[in-house]
Order: C-alpha cells, then sequence, then structure tokens
C-alpha cells in the first residue's frame, strides 16, 4: 500500500500531505466535485492539488459556467 508523501501543489506552490494510501483521509477528499468540474480541473493540471486550489478551481468552473450561460 503507498504511503503518504509531501507534494507541491502545481498551482499555489504550497506544501500538502497526499494521503493516496488512506484517500478517504486524505485532504482532497474535503472538497465534492462534479464530473464537470474534475474534467475542468484536469485539463488544467496533471498531478495533485492542495484542497484550497481544488476549492477555488471549483468556484472559477462555476463562475464560467454561469457565463457561459448568460452569454446563450
Amino acid at each position: 500500500m503507498p504511503t503518504h508523501e509531501t507534494k507541491k501543489c502545481p498551482r499555489c506552490a504550497r506544501p500538502f500531505e497526499c494521503k493516496v494510501g488512506n484517500i478517504a483521509e486524505c485532504q482532497c477528499s474535503q472538497v465534492t466535485l462534479s464530473y464537470e468540474q474534475k474534467a475542468y480541473i484536469e485539463l488544467q493540471y496533471t498531478d495533485c492539488l492542495c484542497a484550497q486550489c481544488l476549492q477555488a478551481l471549483q468556484f472559477e468552473q462555476q463562475l464560467a459556467k454561469h457565463h457561459l450561460k448568460r452569454q446563450a
């Protein structure tokens, strides 16, 4: 089973602990993302992000989606 590791968030450069060996306790499990939000993030990043950046990108995607609806 993989162990925990300290990673550097590719978005903000802050260190965080990735718990891939116990995903239920990983900091990223605090953020519930929709399929669209996951796809939006995966287009920009290929590695784990800290929970704060996941939340910021979740909000950013919601704003972008809302903006597109208003333009239609």
